[in-house]
């Protein structure tokens, strides 16, 4: 009954709804202004490489390297445990994304991000949550749902933040990407606090590569952008001991054919377009630069390969990211690296194998197992396709050995 009696009436009633109404919709207002105020203030960009092999129809294989990395920080954390992913085959290996963000103020932001048909294995600062969440021996990635992500909520950015970050004494291509302008964050866990100015993880995927390579007879590649989007930047690569040669083609829509380069260059030949093409897609010039750091002695390490811009497309399909306030503008530049058994790298391997070279093999590094396979596929010379087999028996062992060890 007092609760009736209380409820106001007739005109009175409407001008109190009135004003209710009134009240909530400045509240909604000044809301919606403040979150505007942040999406304006915040800014997101994002760098990282895919990774493939291509094999003789010029398309991605699936790979697992023999050599397993040990180019990461004890602090980054694993799926289950760094032991999982030498066992881990996939035909994209997405190395080192980092995430970095900008503001002039303290704020708190979230970040979701997903990798298709694929898991994601390392990553730093330590997760809120990540799928799948149950113990793997294997994964099946065209089988398993849903695709593997990781989440970060609660994400402190603290500008004025001076703070030392944790850094071992054991060098890292890691390290490289801290020298950049990035807002520090801090997140927390029940681990505690980790601070870092950018967020970081490693994946693995059975997605196809966006552009296909076959080498032909004469020597030279045929490339193919499948993407639809055409390719900003292409670079074609080759090293062969000091002597290094590269290609570059811009606005690649659909295909092209290209002849192998004359070996006459240097690393620092190509440091500088590849450099011009990162900044071009939208990355700061120090983020540029600490990408280009960060891997430089790979992309020009012994061998022959593609080295292009992944369209957006791809990357937002593939690899899709939420951040949450959305910042005013989020960069996304990843590099597309499809590593290619050219004539010249089939016939240093033969010889290698023939001589016992294994300082030669060894410049192959990670990539030596799926060039053997590749190349066995097609060697009509018995000698030679059982000298491969015998080399391709050789490097589990370690390999396995490493991965059983708790």
């Amino acid at each position: 009954m007092r609760a009736h009696e209380d409820r106001p009436r007739g005109g009175s009633g409407r001008i109190v709804a009135a004003y209710r109404v009134f009240f909530w919709l400045t509240v909604f207002l000044a809301f919606a202004r403040n979150g505007r105020g942040q999406e304006a203030d915040l800014l997101a960009h994002e760098w990282g490489t895919f990774t493939s092999i291509a094999g003789n129809a010029g398309t991605a294989v699936q790979w697992l390297p023999w050599a397993v990395p040990a180019d990461l920080p004890k602090f980054v954390e694993h799926f289950q445990s760094s032991n999982f992913k030498p066992n881990l085959s996939g035909t994209i290996r997405m190395e080192t994304p980092v995430l970095y963000f900008y503001s002039s103020r303290e704020a708190r932001v979230s970040a979701h991000v997903s990798f298709s048909k694929g898991l994601i294995t390392e990553w730093y600062p330590h997760v809120t949550s990540y799928t799948p969440s149950g113990n793997a021996q294997t994964v099946a990635f065209n089988e398993r749902e849903p695709d593997g992500s990781v989440t970060w909520d609660s994400i402190m950015l603290r500008p004025a933040d001076e703070s030392s970050l944790i850094h071992e004494n054991e060098g890292s291509r890691y390290y490289a990407a801290r020298a950049t302008a990035s807002t520090p964050l801090l997140v927390s866990s029940p681990a505690g606090q980790q601070q870092e100015k950018f967020l970081f993880y490693r994946g693995v995927s059975s997605e196809s590569s966006p552009v296909i390579a076959r080498i032909l007879k004469n020597g030279s590649v045929h490339i193919e952008n499948v993407t639809g989007e055409p390719l900003a930047r292409l670079f074609l690569f080759e090293r062969r001991g000091n002597a290094t040669g590269f290609r570059a083609v811009s606005g690649l829509d659909e295909r092209t054919t290209l002849e192998m380069p004359v070996l006459k260059d240097s690393g620092a030949d190509a440091s500088e377009p590849i450099l011009s093409a990162l900044m071009e897609q939208g990355l700061y010039p120090d983020e540029a630069r600490a990408m280009l750091e960060t891997w430089k002695d790979s992309w020009f390490e012994e061998g022959t390969r593609l080295l292009y811009i992944v369209p957006n497309s791809f990357v937002n399909r593939v690899l899709p990211l939420s951040i949450s306030p959305a910042p005013r503008k989020i960069a996304r530049v990843f590099i597309g690296r499809l590593e290619l058994v050219s004539v010249r790298t089939r016939m240093a391997i033969e010889e290698a194998l023939a001589k016992g070279d294994e300082t030669t093999l060894a410049r192959y590094n990670r990539f030596l197992e799926p060039m053997l396979q590749i190349i066995l596929q097609r060697e009509p010379d018995r000698l030679k396709a059982e000298l491969m087999r015998r080399r391709l028996e050789r490097p589990y062992l370690p390999v396995l050995a490493q991965a059983q060890t708790p």
